[in-house]
């Protein structure tokens, strides 16, 4: 499911895109290295650069229209997914590893673990990682694997991008004269340069903590979560190792049942 692409964050998309476009016109209209190669008849390399910016924006809409895993309606196979009723719940003793799935106070939705309510959406979603001003949109189980791919494609779009924007400063006697034939190309080098830098301790950071299957969210309010809280400092019930966590969240397609991941983790330690 996609949302509507005139809806919320419609002017943040169309700010995206047309900065991306003004920007690989400018190196494109500079003696830059990708107009020198396409005045002397070598097209491969801005056909290249061009076909990557384009998949750049069309991932960029991906992740910003796709459905991030909102929760719609009650989901009667995954409500109680250990088998267990709330009366049987009831009889069972409190401890760290028996936990009641929430209900969500705004939806009024019951909460599979690791979802979490979006203000800004206005839904649940299903392994919420954070709510993303620059796509407008949630990064939950359905579009993370694509966002981390956007932001992979958007990263070597911005490093070759910089490359073309240094190839293209021109020497000149004064400062005054350089800025002047250079000054446009200078503020997009520096644009990219900042971006770059953004855009690479994100999926930096992305990576790290996909890497130990634990989200944003639960990253930095673990001490609030109440299916974590009572773990250890470096203990992460989801973490089946480097390997299998990746493998899990780029190969393996579908809604994971959570709670069986949690708790088949404390039974393994007793």
């Amino acid at each position: 499911m996609f949302k509507n692409v005139f809806g919320s964050g419609f002017l943040v998309r169309t700010a995206h895109v047309i900065l991306t476009w003004v920007v690989t016109l400018i190196l494109f209209l500079h003696d830059t290295e990708l107009r020198r190669q396409e005045e002397a008849g070598q097209l491969l390399q801005p056909v290249l650069f061009v076909l990557l910016v384009l998949v750049s924006v069309l991932l960029y809409f991906a992740v910003s229209l796709m459905d991030p895993g909102f929760i719609l309606s009650e989901d009667t196979d995954l409500q109680f997914t250990l088998g267990r009723t709330e009366e049987q719940q009831d009889m069972i003793p409190p401890s760290t590893k028996s936990l009641r799935q929430r209900r969500c106070g705004h939806c009024l939705l019951q909460q599979p673990m690791r979802s979490k309510h979006c203000q800004t959406c206005q839904h649940c979603v299903r392994r919420y990682d954070h709510h993303c001003p620059w796509i407008e949109n949630c990064v939950g189980e359905s579009n993370h694997r694509w966002f981390v791919l956007y932001l992979a494609v958007q990263l070597l779009v911005l490093l070759w991008g910089l490359h073309i924007a240094w190839t293209g400063f021109s020497l000149d006697p004064s400062w005054h004269l350089w800025l002047r034939s250079n000054g446009v190309l200078l503020a997009v080098a520096m644009l990219v340069g900042v971006l770059s830098l953004v855009v690479l301790l994100l999926l930096g950071s992305h990576l790290y903590l996909v890497s130990l299957n634990t989200t944003t969210w639960e990253f930095m309010a673990r001490h609030r979560i109440s299916y974590l809280k009572h773990c250890g400092t470096d203990e992460n019930p989801f973490d089946r190792g480097t390997f299998h966590n990746l493998w899990g969240f780029f190969c393996v397609w579908g809604t994971v049942v959570w709670e069986q991941v949690y708790f088949r983790e404390g039974s393994d330690q007793v």
